[in-house]
């Protein structure tokens, strides 16, 4: 008895979602290793949590492709682009990249109404509300270093901004721990 309750179109579409958050957990790993070669801890750490997040929504993606009964298909990830040239600019990379996996996501809820799958229609939703939060924290991040001088930032500047992400980046570890404790 075939069991798979996914089109060979939406099948094939979270299948590529699945590797394009692959793709944006080693993006963040690529750009935190970068910023802490730089000497930035904490932004590093900050990235270094995002990889890890990235990596959810793909298991997110996996789990929900195998609930349907269709197949997972996982194919190679592409390597990410050469590292960012200023704090600044890693930050525009990622808004970016953050604006691009939004139009895919968008494709897919569309894709999903047009089939009238409204599984999938709903499981998306959830991604539509990530993108959301996900494109305004990368928004935020550039507000702060225009604020502090864009590509023409001080030193002093910089250290702020890495001992505040550091900070931030703990806060979400600890609310992660307190969140699995619970369940």
């Amino acid at each position: 008895m075939n069991t798979n309750r996914l089109s060979k179109p939406i099948t094939t579409a979270l299948n590529a979602q699945m590797t394009r958050e692959a793709y944006a957990s080693q993006l963040y790993l690529s750009y935190a290793a970068w910023a802490h070669h730089q000497g930035y801890a904490g932004i590093a750490q900050f990235l270094f949590h995002h990889a890890e997040e990235e990596q959810g929504h793909k298991m997110k993606i996996i789990e929900y492709i195998l609930k349907r009964g269709a197949k997972v298909h996982i194919s190679a990830i592409p390597a990410p682009h050469d590292n960012p040239e200023s704090v600044n600019h890693c930050f525009e990379k990622i808004l970016e990249h953050k604006v691009d996996i939004t139009k895919e996501i968008y494709k897919l809820v569309k894709m999903s109404m047009e089939e009238e799958d409204w599984t999938t229609w709903n499981f998306m939703q959830w991604f539509v509300k990530e993108q959301v939060e996900e494109e305004t924290l990368a928004m935020n991040l550039l507000d702060k270093m225009k604020i502090a001088g864009g590509e023409k930032v001080n030193n002093n500047a910089l250290y702020t901004l890495d001992k505040d992400l550091e900070k931030s980046a703990g806060d979400m570890h600890e609310s992660n721990d307190a969140s699995e404790s619970i369940a």
